[in-house]
């Protein structure tokens, strides 16, 4: 026998092993698999401190999680049909949190399904009724509760305090001690008050505090019979200045001078506002204007445009980009808070004065917290002590 012919025989044999080989093996991987076994022990809760529209589940997955491509949540409101789908997670995830529409107090029922590569399903029981319900108190942020009960009672200690007559120290603001110069001033030169409650509504905080001053304001005039003239960029401030300053003429004794013309609409559009109030001191040269409230570009025309007529003029607001203009181009200028606590340093009324100190008195203690704060954990990070991050922790939401 020669040497091809045998390499050929052996050839032959070889390839026919392999057939048999590779068939037999076919056979065996086609064999049926035993069905998918389901997820078991679903664990329904009410997600806690939540406003009452997720449900939190839980469950062992399937025995078969290797052979699990994915698990559908499905729920429904009746135990035995009806039942959609309303999440998906990947095989070995062992919890999920319906969030899908969900009603307040309504019992609901679920179960999981599992689904393997091939596209076989398999159900696990029907787990509930489970209903979804709102917490009073989220209780992962009780520092904001603590706080709100430390502050709250410190205001209406204060407010007490001075509803009994103790005398509350507020440091002196030039800017409201000079109202009354600027009123006395425009009162001898016989020309009229420029009142700008700025671009704000009537929501806005910077807005309401503008007006606060203006009623003050309002009532000198009233007092002296000096013109004010409020030109308004919104229509409902605008209604809001004429009740103030109608009021303000009534308490002086005099009703009969206020005039309802003075306060008028002008424009809502920023820059034709802006317009029209230069135009307005170009003409009437007010002895004194008072900017209050919320500014944004328009602050620098203004307030130069005043300057050049020879105005005092006194500014106050809280849009910190503008403060720059209106300390170059103003008399005096509130800065930032100090035009929120305008209103109780000119009144002195003890209802006003008394939450003023009660919020500096919260402001402090913040400040101190923030200090022992930044000292603990400096201590506890460099010299290894644990115990001493728990202000860090309780000042933190999860």
């Amino acid at each position: 026998m020669s040497v091809s012919r045998f390499i050929f025989i052996i050839t032959i044999i070889f390839g026919l092993f392999w057939i048999v080989s590779y068939s037999t093996a076919q056979e065996e991987s086609q064999e049926p698999l035993e069905p998918l076994r389901p997820a078991s022990n679903v664990i329904l809760n009410d997600t806690p401190n939540d406003n009452g529209k997720s449900i939190s589940m839980r469950w062992d997955v399937s025995p078969d999680d290797d052979r699990v491509s994915q698990y559908i949540i499905l729920r429904s409101t009746s135990p035995k049909e009806g039942f959609t789908e309303v999440g998906q997670v990947p095989t070995n995830t062992t919890k999920y949190v319906d969030e899908e529409n969900l009603v307040k107090k309504t019992e609901y029922y679920y179960k999981i399904r599992a689904i393997d590569k091939k596209g076989e399903k398999a159900d696990s029981e029907v787990f509930g009724p489970i209903r979804p319900l709102a917490q009073w108190f989220n209780t992962d942020y009780k520092f904001i509760a603590i706080a709100v009960i430390i502050l709250g009672g410190l205001i209406v200690y204060c407010i007490y305090s001075a509803r009994r007559g103790r005398e509350f120290f507020i440091r002196r603001i030039a800017g409201l001690e000079a109202v009354d110069e600027a009123i006395g001033r425009a009162t001898e030169m016989g020309r009229p008050i420029l009142y700008l409650t700025g671009l704000g509504g009537v929501s806005d905080i910077s807005t309401l505090a503008s007006l606060n001053i203006l009623s003050r304001v309002a009532l000198k005039t009233a007092e002296y019979d000096t013109p004010l003239l409020l030109p308004c960029n919104d229509p409902f401030v605008m209604i809001v200045d004429r009740e103030i300053v109608k009021g303000a003429h009534i308490d002086a004794g005099k009703p009969d001078t206020y005039k309802e013309d003075n306060i008028f609409f002008v424009s809502d559009d920023q820059f034709a506002y802006v317009g029209a109030v230069n135009g307005i001191m170009l003409r009437e040269r007010p002895a004194a204007i008072f900017y209050m409230g919320y500014y944004a570009a328009e602050s620098l025309l203004l307030a130069e445009t005043g300057n050049s007529v020879g105005a005092i003029q006194i500014a106050g607001t809280d849009a910190d980009a503008q403060l720059p203009f209106f300390i170059a181009a103003c008399d005096y200028t509130l800065i930032g808070e100090e035009l929120y606590a305008a209103s109780a340093y000119m009144s002195r009324e003890p209802l006003l004065l008394g939450s003023l100190k009660g919020q500096d008195w919260s402001k402090f203690l913040l400040i101190l917290s923030i200090f022992l704060g930044v000292i603990m954990e400096s201590f506890a990070v460099g010299f290894g002590l644990p115990f001493l991050h728990w202000i860090a922790k309780f000042f933190t939401a999860p």
